[in-house]
């Protein structure tokens, strides 16, 4: 063979591996290491917050190529082989599958839009109105100390002086008492059920006790509270759709399969 045909068949070779080494990220002890393996993880990490760069792409490789290396020493020991290992394999693998088939139903059964608005009329109807209240309170530790400040408001005192000098509510007490707008379900029970039995410009006639101690309440005034809008609540509601239409999907696979 001529020089220059030894030239020409050591080209040739390297034309035809480049094809399969661009299908490889790297070959470990013989063991190649698929490109779809690296961009698959890539991908992932990418997923999660990572910015895709030639940097991550070559920490990757790198982490691919650890990996490979501890595997066919994991190999050699026979460790894949050991039933409890077997067995993890086993769920890992059945964990990916489902994961890929509950992405894949999600995304050939999302929710039409005229689905998600029926969806979002139904709750708001559940939901029914919904009340807020602006209200004050006096916050004590004893009885007879709500009871003697209720006696001096009704004498004429201010509510709000008072709060300011006795109410044990760091948050409410500099500004005389006043708890804002807010539903009363979202305070003790006790409490919320004490401030729903009164009207606009009630105050408790007895103190009304609850774990932080003795409250004296007042309603300066009450408004209905309208549902939020559509547009703002519609992630919610589609991801609430399709954990449904994913529920129903389970079952009617499950109703028709043959258990024994």
């Amino acid at each position: 063979m001529t020089l220059k045909n030894a030239r020409y068949w050591v080209l040739l070779a390297a034309c035809a591996a480049a094809p399969a080494f661009a299908q490889n990220v790297a070959v470990v002890n013989g063991t190649p290491i698929p490109k779809a393996r690296a961009d698959a993880l890539v991908q992932q990490l990418v997923a999660q917050g990572q910015q895709d760069s030639p940097h991550l792409e070559q920490a990757v490789r790198e982490e691919l190529i650890n990996r490979e290396i501890l595997m066919q020493e994991a190999i050699r020991r026979g460790i894949p082989a050991r039933p409890d290992v077997k067995a993890q394999i086993a769920v890992a693998q059945q964990t990916v599958v489902l994961r890929a088939l509950i992405e894949d139903f999600v995304k050939h059964n999302q929710p039409t839009d005229a689905e998600v608005k029926a969806k979002y009329d139904e709750l708001v109807k559940e939901a029914g109105s919904g009340k807020e209240y602006h209200l004050h309170h006096i916050l004590v530790d004893n009885e007879q100390q709500a009871k003697d400040l209720i006696a001096k408001i009704k004498g004429g005192a201010s509510f709000e002086d008072l709060a300011k000098q006795y109410s044990k509510d760091p948050g409410s007490a500099k500004n005389g008492g006043d708890l804002d707008w807010s539903d009363p379900k979202a305070y003790v029970p006790e409490f919320a059920e004490a401030a729903e039995k009164l009207q606009k410009g009630q105050m408790t006639d007895t103190p009304v006790h609850t774990q932080f101690g003795w409250h004296i309440i007042r309603v300066d005034d009450t408004r209905e509270t309208p549902p939020p809008p559509l547009d703002q609540v519609k992630a919610q509601i589609v991801q609430q759709m399709q954990q449904e239409k994913l529920q129903a999907f389970e079952e009617s696979l499950r109703k028709n399969a043959k258990i024994q």
